[in-house]
């Protein structure tokens, strides 16, 4: 007789994702209700910087590789849709699958080297092809230099202008974060997944049974790259500018802060994470530009008593509740 597994870690594994996505779907419709347009295209930009903390959750979360150069890829998507916008190409068609491309070429060449050190030196040659983006980023004068690049106006689809409507680009945004969402999952529950945990816990017991697990991590570590990419060539389309600050490595570091504030290891940790950690930032900046003096303190809360980060702290309070129960 076939069993069904009920067991309440697994439904909430199910029922936390859902929430989120069913709340990002009813936005628009808010929206609409209130009348606010910033409500949409704030949240729009939330979903952007899920799809790229996700991409960073899928190889730190379950490959333990500290990228501090993740939003180089961000940037380098960014940059071949506002290079191509400047050169007359506006076909998102070309533009996204080049800048996906862009990132995963970037991410495969910069991996092949990052991956053979472990540790504090993954992290600071992680952290040097980063700036080395940056910095080329900032010395390209033809597309703006220092100052960036302003695009003049939204990717088309197959000529038409489909993306200039905010919320039909809200949808294919939802759209994307959702396929990016199950692919990873889909990944780490095949074998590849399973490989790629088991490197993260001991790389001497692969040995031991003959797996070698670089050309693992290098394959989850472009396909991050790629969905990074994908999130910069959305944020491009969603600000319809292009700036080398895109690729600082402050931003890399506030990316492994949304991927801690939600939960490491979840990916629906990583969504949660972006969304929190965009909305402190929008509330706590209109009291002060020095909104880091209090989100501070809340993370290391955040880090000290929720383990498991924000998912952890929503688990265990739906435990200790069936507990009461």
């Amino acid at each position: 007789m076939a069993s069904t597994n009920t067991s309440p870690a697994p439904r909430r594994a199910i029922l936390l994702p859902l929430a989120l996505f069913a709340a990002f779907a009813l936005v628009p419709l808010l929206a609409h209700l209130s009348d606010d347009r910033f409500l949409m295209l704030f949240v729009t930009r939330i979903m952007i910087f899920a799809i790229v903390a996700l991409s960073l959750d899928f190889i730190l979360g379950y490959g333990a590789l500290v990228s501090f150069g993740h939003a180089a890829f961000v940037g380098i998507g960014a940059y071949a849709v506002g290079i191509l916008a400047e050169g007359g190409q506006a076909e998102g068609l070309v533009a996204f699958p080049v800048a996906i491309a862009a990132a995963g070429i970037f991410a495969l060449i910069t991996g092949a080297i990052s991956l053979k050190t472990r540790g504090v030196y993954f992290i600071m040659i992680t952290l040097a092809f980063g700036q080395m983006a940056y910095f080329t980023a900032t010395s390209l004068s033809a597309y703006g230099g220092d100052d960036g690049l302003t695009i003049w106006g939204r990717n088309s689809v197959l000529g038409a202008d489909l993306l200039s409507d905010d919320r039909t680009f809200f949808y294919v945004v939802l759209a994307a974060l959702g396929a990016c969402y199950l692919m990873c999952r889909m990944i780490i529950a095949s074998r590849f997944g399973r490989v790629l945990r088991a490197a993260k816990q001991s790389e001497s017991r692969l040995a031991a049974i003959g797996i070698n697990p670089f050309g693992y991590r290098l394959t989850a570590y472009a396909i991050a790259g790629m969905i990074a990419g994908l999130g910069g060539a959305f944020l491009a389309n969603h600000t319809e500018f292009v700036s080398p600050a895109y690729m600082n490595w402050h931003r890399s570091g506030e990316l492994i802060v949304m991927v801690m504030l939600g939960g490491m290891g979840t990916l629906h940790g990583a969504i949660l994470g972006a969304a929190a950690y965009l909305l402190l930032e929008e509330n706590l900046s209109q009291v002060s530009e020095h909104w880091r003096v209090v989100f501070g303190p809340f993370l290391i809360v955040v880090v000290l008593y929720a383990r498991g980060g924000l998912t952890g702290f929503l688990n265990s309070l739906q435990a200790g509740r069936r507990k009461d129960d």
